[in-house]
């Protein structure tokens, strides 16, 4: 018997609930890929170990109480993506570490060409699953992964859907065009997301990590990028506005349906020192949430969500990283 007050019970199942698939409202897709990551890996772990956090949960939602039980499942993890993922890992890294010493890599063609092709088949993969439940009529989230994880998801959205922005928490820009030779890298996912023709725009909250191409790449995209950086938003702030000010104008440049892709790493690193590229300052937690909270207030539609980069390290005792991120996964279903 399932007790909302009580222990929480390790059942495999997202925050310990008891619900199924067929039974929840919120589909959650875990992808366990960190095959391009250029800096630390182990976010393809984050799916597991936010599940594994997660029955440390309190239920109670102070906005949305007892959304929950409109049912929470998370499916299972692919080791046979996982596998796969590990095996391309391997060969990813030593050619990056060959590239950082400037050495020659004309050794690694076929490898690239391995690794691009396996990553579009796991976007396929991802965008499949995403479809499938989306025509169930299931709202639906994923949990990364690195960044580019997101793709899939987007590609189900933006078959599904007209239009709609996204609203992207994140410390870099991610508009770099096949980055280190990888055209799914996790440094290219909102460049690619803007090949989908339904993506109208998207609005950046948090940037604070770019190179000069990316900021052309943003002056040449007509207003069809919106970039906040986080000096800007501190500066804001420093000089009196209020937070929700700051809201408020990030908000009136998204359209009526929303996609949020939240890599923690916008997070302030306190809250995820592990993650795969980590970059000093950044939104507070509950800024980020207030800001998610305000979008949903304004009217407009949440759509869906990625959450990406989670990893809790090398370190077997240390699951801050999955405590953060599981607490934050929550709220990102409660708006959903």
């Amino acid at each position: 018997m399932f007790d909302p007050n009580g222990v929480g019970i390790k059942n495999g199942n997202i925050f310990s609930l008891p619900f199924n698939e067929d039974e929840s409202r919120i589909v959650l897709i875990p992808a366990p890929w960190d095959v391009t990551v250029s800096y630390r890996s182990g976010t393809s772990n984050g799916p597991d170990q936010i599940i594994e956090a997660s029955s440390q949960i309190d239920y109670h939602n102070h906005f949305h109480p007892k959304f929950y039980e409109q049912g929470i499942h998370s499916l299972e993890v692919s080791q046979e993506w996982r596998k796969q993922g590990q095996e391309l890992r391997k060969i990813s890294e030593s050619y990056i570490q060959a590239l950082e010493n400037n050495e020659d890599v004309k050794s690694f063609s076929k490898s690239i060409n391995r690794i691009n092709e396996a990553c579009e088949e796991f976007n396929h993969f991802i965008k499949h699953k995403a479809l499938f439940h989306l025509e169930q009529g299931k709202k639906i989230g994923l949990i990364g992964g690195d960044h580019s994880c997101s793709l899939g998801m987007l590609q189900a959205f933006d078959h599904e859907y007209e239009s709609f922005g996204i609203l992207q928490i994140d410390a870099h820009a991610d508009l770099r065009e096949s980055y280190e030779g990888f055209d799914y890298s996790h440094a290219s996912i909102m460049y690619n997301a803007l090949k989908l023709d339904s993506v109208k725009n998207i609005v950046q909250v948090g940037i604070r990590d770019i190179c000069e191409e990316e900021l052309d790449r943003i002056e040449d995209a007509k207003g069809r990028i919106k970039t906040f950086y986080d000096s800007g938003l501190k500066q804001a702030e420093y000089q009196g506005e209020t937070w929700k000010s700051i809201c408020l104008k990030i908000i009136d440049n998204l359209p009526e349906f929303v996609y949020v892709s939240f890599d923690i790493d916008g997070l302030n690193p306190s809250n995820c020192p592990n993650t795969g590229t980590p970059v000093p300052s950044g939104l507070e937690f509950e800024q980020a949430c207030y800001l998610i909270e305000q979008v949903k207030r304004s009217g407009r539609k949440i759509i869906g969500f990625d959450l990406v980069e989670v990893s809790n390290g090398v370190d077997p005792n240390n699951d801050w990283d999955a405590n953060v991120g599981m607490r934050l996964l929550y709220r990102l279903c409660s708006v959903l």
